[in-house]
């Protein structure tokens, strides 16, 4: 398994401002897209009920990937651990027995 590589600094204040800004600007340019759009109205709650499928899958999507790396940085720290422990008992000057 290959060491995981945890990023030390949390994202920032503005960081999370612009992220949750440009979802909600896309969120709301799609909403009003399909709300305009010169079709049916059956047509418009297909398109405003698939685009609500897609924001959740992507949620999921995103959560998965997240819960994925978690636990491949938290196995990486418990075998970096162990290695600390092995390497602290060693002692090179030891005679064989």
């Amino acid at each position: 398994m290959g060491k995981a590589v945890s990023s030390s600094a949390p994202a920032t204040g503005a960081f999370f401002a612009q992220a949750a800004l440009s979802f909600g600007i896309a969120l709301v340019a799609v909403a009003v897209g399909v709300a305009f759009l010169p079709v049916d109205p059956w047509i418009r709650a297909f398109l405003a009920v698939s685009m609500l499928f897609a924001i959740t899958s992507a949620f999921t999507l995103a959560k998965v990937v997240r819960d994925r790396q978690e636990s491949s940085y938290l196995v990486s720290r418990v075998d970096q651990a162990r290695l600390d422990k092995l390497l602290a008992e060693h002692d090179p000057f030891k005679e064989p027995a």
